[in-house]
């Protein structure tokens, strides 16, 4: 999966203009245009980078900073984008957490050379996948949903991974046993996936009855549905 990037800047023109250097370098791209915004964005996508302008509205980038370096699970690089040129305003940022410190006005190139510096030193913090605030880091052996920690036992774990590898498609019941169960006689196979299906429901759906997440496919088996 490529990396994904929040972009959070008030300027349409700037935050577009990072948006198709970040595309061009085959980096996914979500955006925020102030700090309240950017909480929402950044735990429904968990972003690996979040390139981040100080003076925003509502919430401002130093206190989106602290928000962010005060969460559960927060392994995110940081570069921070400002006007401010005195070096106690870098030291400011530095100290809040930034990995990096870039004044404007700013050449996009010189940018994406940045993002790619910050990702060499911390992309094993980026080893997730993650859609619509569900985001599984298969090394840490975590879950978590918009920023709430879920308890999966082993099993439902690597059901889980296994339907987050594979996204959008139809997976029987005889693929999913081989991941979790390889090695038990098919006579058990239906009702103990099943159950376990119900068991994961109920830890990442709203509403376990009718999940959006996990969904049946009749006849078929089940398939994780990534755009709902």
């Amino acid at each position: 999966m490529k990396q994904t990037i929040m972009v959070v800047e008030d300027d349409q023109m700037i935050r577009n203009l990072i948006g198709i250097y970040l595309k061009k370098n085959s980096y996914e791209v979500v955006e925020a245009s102030d700090g309240e915004e950017a909480k929402t964005v950044f735990l429904a996508h968990r972003p690996c980078l979040i390139i981040l302008d100080l003076m925003l509205p509502k919430v401002s980038g130093e206190e989106f900073c602290t928000w962010i370096r005060e969460q559960a699970h927060n392994e995110v690089s940081v570069i921070m984008l400002s006007a401010k040129v005195r070096i106690d305003d870098r030291i400011t940022g530095l100290k809040l957490g930034a990995d990096a410190y870039m004044t404007k006005p700013f050449d996009p190139n010189e940018l994406i050379a940045q993002v790619e510096a910050v990702l060499r030193r911390t992309g094993q913090f980026c080893q997730k996948i993650v859609y619509e605030g569900l985001c599984i880091m298969p090394r840490k052996g975590e879950v978590v949903l918009y920023g709430k920690d879920i308890k999966l036992t082993k099993y439902e774990f690597n059901l889980l991974y296994y339907f987050m590898q594979n996204p959008d498609i139809v997976l029987s019941r005889e693929q999913l046993m081989e991941q979790i169960h390889p090695n038990m006689e098919s006579s058990i196979m239906d009702r103990t996936i099943d159950a376990h299906i119900k068991k994961l429901r109920e830890k990442i759906e709203d509403y376990p009855s009718k999940p959006k997440r996990v969904q049946t496919v009749r006849g078929m088996g089940y398939k994780f549905v990534s755009d709902k």
